[in-house]
């Protein structure tokens, strides 16, 4: 099967969308929860906020996706976890190359750099999790 049948195939299966919509919506709470420990922390440096928000807000996404969004694909705690940090790392990396444009470069506002870095590392975040961190 071709990946663009297979991907046909996902597309049409109600369940990846609804998984979609939870991943969504933990993603949300974790959006929230990065941006406050971000702005919380902003007297540190935009680079360091940035990476005590990233662990707070994947701890709290990782609980949440384990529990809730993929609960029925449960394996290992250990496994699934480094899965997850292994995934969160690499975009935690590309969301701080999006910070060094927005920030260092352009001189956009720490906040609203953040909230758009977010946003823009979101799918490869999904994919990386649906596809390898939460398999069975």
């Amino acid at each position: 099967m071709s990946v663009s049948s297979r991907t046909a195939a996902a597309l049409r299966r109600r369940a990846n969308w609804v998984q979609l919509a939870k991943f969504g919506a933990v993603g949300v709470s974790g959006y929230i929860v990065n941006l406050l420990v971000f702005s919380a922390l902003l007297g540190w440096g935009a680079h360091i906020a940035a990476a005590i928000s990233f662990v707070v807000a994947a701890a709290n996404n990782y609980w949440w996706n384990r529990h809730w969004t993929f609960a029925h694909q449960k394996s290992q705690f250990a496994v699934q976890g480094a899965r997850f940090f292994v995934v969160s790392v690499l975009a935690f990396g590309v969301n701080q190359l999006w910070l060094v444009l927005f920030i260092d470069v352009l001189d956009w506002p720490k906040v609203n750099s953040q909230a758009i870095a977010i946003i823009l590392v979101t799918p490869l975040n999904f994919l990386g999790n649906k596809l390898w961190s939460f398999r069975k």
